[in-house]
């Protein structure tokens, strides 16, 4: 059987997200395991908000009305 169709487990960790870019990076050259570039986009899109919400506590970033962001759906 090829190595890459074993059967996989999947671990969740929490990275500082300073250091989350060079750490994908590096488990991307481990050719025992695999990212899903799908999860990796998602994984940016939410640090990316995030950081939109940490902007906005510390009033650098409009803040958006409930109301606007239901209407967005």
């Amino acid at each position: 059987m090829n190595e890459l169709h074993q059967i996989m487990k999947q671990l969740t960790l929490n990275i500082a997200e300073s250091k989350f870019k060079a750490f994908l990076e590096f488990i991307k050259t481990l050719d025992y395991v695999e990212v899903e570039d799908t999860e990796e986009q998602a994984i940016e899109e939410l640090q990316s908000s995030l950081n939109q919400v940490r902007l906005m506590q510390k009033g650098k970033l409009p803040k958006q009305s409930a109301k606007d962001f239901l209407d967005e759906l």
